[in-house]
């Protein structure tokens, strides 16, 4: 068998593997007929999204290919509608079985305890994990099996960018709306539970955890592992013009698969208190495989380790990065616990100490960073950058099964409230999804640290291809690009936090006229119309995802046209930086409010019902657009923009 055979396959076990869980979630009992009622309208409300979604996604789809196939050829047109077609089914699929495995995590946990549900709910997210893995190696490893060229693959690497992007920040603003209008109405207006069946705002806000939260962030680390491989591919060919190292990070990626398989498998237990060491020991048991194996596939195609130093230095960080994430947003650690301590004397003090939190928390992740690109680049180069992003993504099997863990274990939570069961249950979904908050920011450090180096790598491809060999800041076209591409992150995200604040005001406005038109609704006698909400969010997301989307893309094209590649190049030198300080810093705020609440809600500083509670709300309230919406957009942002600068070089060589 052709060695390159292996790389498709590796993706096709993956799948297989995620057919599996598939099956072994569905087998579970999803309790009670209200239960099942309730997660039916969740997976209705989730699934609707997602089509209406894509069907918008379509007509971009097919304008940019004609654009591409313009502009570089068929294939690499092919290659765009391959990568859309993956990114598109590693979130459908993974979202499909997120859907059903939250009510059978709530059944589990009513019925048999906090093992069993929490199995569930990993093996629920683990279809996500296996989900992107699979598509990304299969579609990656049949294209450069027939085309045997790296430089034609980069469509692929655009086109699951672009679903990305549109599912990261469409997803974010349904969620965002729903999750805010939910609280703010219900929370604190009308003094009513989390997940209160009363609340008509709550299935979709269970809707949003579902779009946003699995199926974007499946788009989103799907596009990370294809710009990750793809990027370090095109520099293995142009730097050593060997098939060893165009290969090389296809095989790593296989080798992660595995390691992520035999990894699932340690994550369990039946002590609340040690679900985080639980998910932990998977990830570190597949980390220590994948190391073992890059040990020999470093020795056996380069005749040295000096790919393996850069491998685990990549990983390393990665996980470093995690930890730390941890510690920021975490409420065993101080950084939260002094934020639940600011609740004390109101929502001013809470949400300046968010913002502190915050900003801080960008230091450490930075300092990691820097670290890692020197060590690789003294090992391997600018190769050796990329393969230590890839080193960080080559377990993403795993990272993205701990990730979407976190919102099956919040949609049980809520299943659980709104079907009446005893409250003992609620308290063990309450412990997986404390624990999944922290995950999920995890997740999103590891995907911002991957962001950076894999941008690195697409930016050094991009300077290859463009034959710019240094780039010079004192030279006022660069400068000007740099000064463009700062700014870009700060207006994105402007508009994505605005788009949430509009919808959500429309959310808003919608459960206050429910609470006082229907007779009986706050009384727990009539039922909410939740059909509307989710319409309005869903509405809301696809209207206001358009701009942001376009600027990513426009922005790269107009600067390198008019202003010439140098300037571009400073861009996507401005675009990264700031991006990835700004995608940190929210993220970790967010996270940090999030917890903060939880925290108080455990019965600290007064618990539930007080003026600390309230005070923390407006806290998770302000911090829910950053973490969920513009903070996890960051990074596809600044990945678009560079794929988008190498894919479209033609135009910008006159």
């Amino acid at each position: 068998m052709q060695i390159e055979l292996l790389i498709p396959l590796s993706g096709l076990i993956a799948l297989a593997f995620a057919l599996f869980l598939s099956i072994m979630v569905i087998r579970e009992k999803p309790g009670n007929q209200t239960m099942q009622d309730i997660a039916k309208l969740i997976e209705q409300g989730a699934m609707a999204f997602l089509k209406r979604e894509y069907s918008v996604l379509v007509f971009f789809i097919i304008i940019v290919s004609i654009i591409l196939n313009w502009v570089r050829g068929p294939i690499t047109s092919y290659a765009f509608i391959l990568g859309a077609i993956c990114s598109i089914s590693a979130g459908f699929f993974g979202m499909k079985v997120a859907s059903k495995a939250n009510v059978r995590t709530t059944n589990a946990a009513k019925e048999e305890g906090i093992g069993k549900a929490l199995r569930i709910a990993f093996s629920g997210g683990s279809v996500s994990g296996m989900a992107v893995a699979g598509f990304g190696l299969f579609g990656i490893g049949i294209f450069y099996y027939f085309m045997r060229d790296a430089s034609l693959i980069d469509g692929f690497s655009l086109g699951a960018s672009s679903v990305a992007l549109f599912a990261r920040v469409g997803g974010g603003i349904f969620t965002k709306a729903a999750d805010v209008g939910a609280d703010l109405v219900g929370k604190i207006e009308a003094g009513i539970p989390e997940d209160d069946p009363r609340n008509p705002a709550v299935i979709a806000d269970n809707v949003g955890d579902n779009v946003g939260d699995i199926a974007g962030m499946g788009a989103d680390l799907f596009e990370s592992y294809a710009g990750a491989i793809i990027s370090t591919m095109i520099l293995g060919q142009i730097l050593f013009k060997t098939t060893n190292a165009v290969i090389f990070p296809l095989l790593l990626s296989a080798c992660g698969v595995i390691s992520s398989i035999i990894g699932s498998f340690f994550v369990k237990t039946n002590n609340p208190k040690n679900i985080n060491n639980a998910l932990t020991k998977g990830t570190m048991v597949s980390g220590f495989l994948l190391i073992v194996s890059s040990v020999f596939l470093s020795y056996s195609m380069f005749k040295n380790l000096d790919i393996f130093y850069v491998t685990a230095a990549g990983l390393i960080a990665g996980i470093l990065i995690g930890f730390i994430t941890e510690r920021y947003t975490s409420f065993s650690y101080s950084p939260v616990k002094s934020i639940a301590q600011s609740t004390t004397t109101g929502a001013a003090t809470t949400i300046i100490s968010g913002l502190a939190v915050g900003m801080e928390s960008t230091c450490l992740p930075l300092i990691i960073l820097a670290i890692t690109i020197l060590i690789a680049n003294k090992f391997a180069g600018l190769y050796g950058i990329a393969i230590s992003g890839v080193g960080m993504l080559s377990i993403i099997g795993n990272t993205v099964s701990v990730d979407c863990y976190g919102p099956i274990a919040d949609n049980s939570g809520g299943i659980a409230e709104m079907s009446g069961l005893d409250p003992k249950v609620r308290e063990i979904t309450d412990s997986l999804d404390a624990v999944g908050n922290t995950t999920a920011a995890m997740g999103k450090g590891f995907a911002i640290g991957s962001a950076a180096l894999t941008a690195l790598a697409l930016f050094a491809a991009y300077c290859s291809s463009v034959g710019l060999k240094v780039i010079s800041i004192t030279n006022p076209v660069v400068v000007a690009g740099m000064f463009i591409g700062g700014l870009l992150p700060f207006l994105f995200s402007a508009l994505a936090i605005k788009a949430v604040g509009k919808t959500a005001s429309l959310i808003i406005e919608e459960v206050r006229r429910q609470f006082r038109e229907i007779v009986g609704l706050k009384e727990g006698k009539a039922k909410p119309d939740s059909a509307k909400c989710v319409d309005i969010s869903t509405k809301g997301a696809l209207r206001e995802m358009i701009l942001p989307g376009l600027l990513a893309v426009v922005a790269p094209i107009a600067v390198g046209i008019l202003l010439g590649p140098e300037a571009l190049g400073g861009l996507l030198i401005g675009a990264v930086l700031v991006g990835v300080l700004l995608a940190i810093m929210m993220a970790n705020a967010g996270g940090a409010w999030d917890n903060a609440k939880k925290y108080i809600e455990m019965g600290n500083y007064g618990g539930k019902g007080t003026k600390s509670h309230e005070a923390a709300i407006t806290g998770d309230t302000v911090g829910d657009p950053l973490k969920d919406t513009a903070g996890p957009s960051m990074n596809i942002l600044i990945k678009v923009m560079c794929i988008v600068s190498l894919v479209f070089v033609p135009l910008f060589i006159h």
